[in-house]
C-alpha cells in the first residue's frame, strides 16, 4: 500500500479562497480584519513564520501590524505593547511570537482572549474544556480540519495521540471528543510503556512527540491515517515523527513539511477572520 497525500498546503490555499470571501464581506461593512504581531529577538525561525503569517494576511485582505523588538526588550516593555494592541481597535487579533526569552505565560495571559489567534490563553482553554465558544489552539484544530476535508472519518474512530504538550497533545484530545467529532482517544507520551501496542488499533495516529522517527511502519495498522505534528532538526533539515516506511503501510500521511504546517497557518488565519466577525456583532 502506497499512503495517499494529506496535502495541508493545497488545503491552506482552498481556506485562503474561502476566507478571502469573508474578509471581502467583512470590509463591505467597513469592518477590517487586523493581525498583530509581537516578536522579540532576531530568531531566524521566528523571524520567517512571522514573515510567513503576515504575507498570508496580505493575500486575503487582512492589513498587518508588526511589533519587532530587539533581544534586550524587557518584560515590561513587551507587556506595554501588548497593552497598545488590546486597546488598538484595527487589530482584531494578535500573538506573542514564541520564544521570547521571557515570562511566556505571563505575557499570554496579557492579551485580551478575544484577540487571541493562537488559541492558547487560559481563558480560551478554559473555554474549550467547558465546550463553549472560543478561539481554539492553531495546531490542534489544523489537524480536525485536514482530516475532514480528505474525507477522513471522525465519528467513532480510535485515535492515538502521541504527545502531552499544551500546544497540540492535551488540546488534541479535548477536540476530538466533542460531539461534533465524537472520537475516542488515547493520550499516549515519549514515557508510555509500550506504545506500539496504543498505536497498532488506531484508526488515526497524531504524532506530535518532536522525537525523528519514533512511529515506523510496525506500529501502525494498515489503512490508518497517520498525522506527523513533530519537528525537529536532524543534519540541519526538519525531520518529523514519522519514519518513511510508514507510507508503505498507512491510508493516508501527512508529509513534513508540507502537511499539518500549512494548516496551522490556515487555522490562524480563520481565527483573525472569526476574532473580526465576532466584535462585528
Amino acid at each position: 500500500m502506497t499512503a495517499q497525500k494529506l496535502d495541508g498546503a493545497a488545503t491552506l490555499t482552498a481556506i485562503k479562497a474561502e476566507l478571502t470571501e469573508r474578509v471581502a464581506k467583512l470590509r463591505e461593512r467597513g469592518i477590517v480584519p487586523g493581525l498583530g504581531t509581537v516578536l522579540v529577538g532576531d530568531d531566524p525561525g521566528s523571524q520567517w513564520y512571522v514573515s510567513a503569517k503576515h504575507k498570508d494576511c496580505a493575500e486575503i485582505g487582512i492589513e498587518s501590524i508588526r511589533r519587532d523588538l530587539p533581544a534586550t526588550a524587557t518584560q515590561s516593555e513587551v507587556e506595554a505593547v501588548i497593552d497598545e494592541l488590546n486597546a488598538d481597535p484595527a487589530c482584531t487579533g494578535f500573538l506573542v511570537q514564541q520564544p521570547t526569552g521571557l515570562d511566556e505565560f505571563a505575557l499570554l495571559s496579557r492579551v485580551d482572549p478575544d484577540k487571541d489567534v493562537d488559541g492558547l490563553h487560559p481563558v480560551n482553554l478554559g473555554k474549550l474544556v467547558l465546550n463553549e465558544p472560543g478561539s481554539l489552539p492553531c495546531t490542534p484544530i489544523g489537524c480536525i480540519e485536514l482530516l475532514r476535508r480528505h474525507g477522513i472519518e471522525l465519528e467513532g474512530a480510535e485515535v492515538t495521540v502521541l504527545g502531552r504538550g499544551l500546544t497540540v497533545g492535551r488540546p488534541m484530545g479535548l477536540l476530538l471528543t466533542r460531539k461534533s467529532e465524537n472520537a475516542t482517544v488515547t493520550l499516549c507520551h515519549t514515557r508510555t510503556r509500550d506504545l506500539a501496542a496504543h498505536t497498532r488499533n488506531a484508526d488515526i495516529i497524531v504524532a506530535a512527540a518532536g522525537v525523528p522517527g519514533i512511529i515506523t511502519a510496525e506500529m501502525v495498522k494498515p489503512g490508518a491515517a497517520v498525522l506527523d505534528v513533530g519537528v525537529s532538526r536532524v543534519d540541519g533539515k526538519i525531520a518529523g515523527d514519522v519514519a518513511s516506511d510508514v507510507w508503505d503501510v498507512a491510508g493516508w500521511v501527512s508529509p513534513n513539511p508540507g502537511g499539518v504546517g500549512p494548516m496551522t497557518r490556515a487555522m490562524l488565519l480563520t481565527n483573525i477572520v472569526l476574532s473580526a466577525e465576532r466584535a462585528a456583532g
